[in-house]
């Protein structure tokens, strides 16, 4: 045997052990993350805010754009929280917006809840959302501020619990007692009203891939990790961050400080509520906290192409915010995995190929739905297994081709229009030819082809 073939053979034994750790330490992740929801997930006690005489003010913001799928029940779910002390605003860019029609019956309907809406947007950025919320930010009467996204529906006793889980004292002995919650998230859990393949794909990723990573993240804790359906956190804390990720001095006022702080400072961001719990942790030195409830999120009329482009988008714009992280990700999902178990089993114990395969998927698949049973409360539904089974697979071996597509590219479409994604997740508006004017024509068209021009609309006050 020559020394290159020593070599090689040496060579090859790290690769197989690292392969071998690396999938393991993978499989720990994801029982942490299975073992967490099981904890956290499987009981939601009721809280004592739900009852009580009095409790911190709550300013409920929800932003607003279009018919979303299930917009009447999502909006509705928020006049029924059952919490003493809250208000609602609602917020719409323009007076034509059709969702301005459904607002305007609900807060009839529920006229003992105290719900405004700020037609009108004020432009602080690129950031349409930001843009939509600033004026309902600096309007809010109250401190604690819970952003909630239009698509997402919540239990009557969200509020409470998650106001609990911000005003909370740190446990005693906590390796980060001297660290107050700054932000209070929620996992969404998807359900598909509708039977296109993309979106039954994008249910089963959110309900198992996507939450148990997720879950696992946020219980080890030793970097932000948000997602920003639906996020408590206090006012005067967002006052104080610029975005620019730099430790504040707890004697620094958002006021001396040079650079713009407060929400108008995230409006350069496309992932704005990435960025402001980044900002919450990094610059205050504050932590994040899961509630044990989570929000419904209806997955409207999705293609796959939809699908497609949606994952494209949120690749491209970690790969600015966190590179290291991005670059591993296809290393964490399990077809790449199931290769790398396979060829290091081989390697070191000469297990054959399809024995470590034939272990390897249906494994996968029963942690991803136990998550599925914590988060849901109830295990998958028998007549959906086998399509919801089909969802699954379908997204797991589509991971690789669509990150191998977003990986080398730095332009999203968002909403229909077309942003470069800059250092840290910055955007500015992308410059087009001809084609990229015909894109965001056909973007904007398939965004709006459910929607029904209404007869008449509401006059502005």
């Amino acid at each position: 045997m020559t020394f290159w073939d020593d070599y090689r053979d040496t060579i090859l034994l790290a690769l197989s052990v690292a392969g071998l750790v690396w999938y393991l330490a993978m499989w720990s992740i994801g029982l942490l993350g299975c073992w967490a929801a099981r904890r956290r997930y499987r009981l939601r006690p009721r809280s004592p805010l739900a009852n009580a005489t009095s409790a911190p003010g709550v300013s409920v913001l929800r932003p607003l754009k279009g018919l979303d799928t299930n917009l009447y029940e999502n909006l509705e779910s928020t006049f029924t929280q059952e919490y003493p002390n809250y208000e609602i605003i609602f917020s719409v860019a323009d007076e034509g917006d059709q969702a301005l029609p459904i607002v305007i019956d609900l807060v009839s309907k529920y006229p003992q809840v105290n719900a405004t809406v700020i037609v009108g947007e004020e432009v602080v950025g690129v950031n349409p959302k930001v843009n939509n919320l600033v004026r309902a930010y600096r309007q809010a009467a109250n401190d604690i501020l819970w952003v909630l996204d239009s698509n997402v529906m919540i239990h009557p006793g969200t509020m409470a619990r998650g106001v609990d889980v911000l005003t909370c004292p740190p446990p005693p002995n906590s390796s980060s007692s001297h660290r107050r919650v700054g932000l209070v998230h929620h996992v969404p859990f998807a359900f598909a009203n509708e039977t296109k393949i993309g979106s039954r794909i994008e249910e089963a990723f959110l309900n198992t891939n996507h939450a148990k990573m997720y879950i696992a993240i946020n219980t080890v804790a030793i970097e932000s990790c948000v997602v920003g359906k639906s996020n408590l956190y206090r006012r005067s804390d967002i006052d104080r961050v610029t975005g620019s990720l730099e430790t504040i001095s707890s004697d620094t006022s958002g006021s001396s400080q040079s650079a713009e702080c407060g929400l108008p400072a995230f409006g350069r961001f496309l992932a704005e509520d990435n960025m402001i719990a980044s900002a919450l942790w990094h610059e205050l030195g504050l932590r994040h906290e899961l509630s044990c409830d989570v929000v419904r999120n209806v997955v409207g009329n999705m293609s796959l192409s939809d699908y497609i482009r949606r994952r494209v988008r949120w690749i491209r714009v970690r790969k600015h915010m966190v590179l290291v992280a991005t670059l591993l990700e296809p290393f964490t999902e399990a077809v790449v995995l199931s290769i790398m178990a396979s060829t290091s089993l081989r390697h070191l114990f000469g297990v054959p190929l399809w024995i470590s395969l034939l272990l390897h998927f249906p494994l996968w698949l029963s942690v991803d739905l136990d998550v599925y049973a914590s988060l849901a409360g109830h295990p998958l539904p028998a007549a959906l297994r086998w399509e919801f089974i089909a969802a699954w697979a379908a997204r797991e071996f589509l991971a690789l081709p669509i990150y191998m597509l977003a990986i080398f590219g730095s332009e999203v479409v968002w909403r229909g229009n077309r942003y470069q994604v800059l250092r840290n997740g910055e955007v500015r508006r992308a410059t087009s030819g001809r084609f990229g004017s015909w894109l965001r024509q056909y973007t904007r068209s398939k965004s709006m082809k459910d929607y029904e021009p209404l007869e008449t609309q509401p006059s502005s006050d």
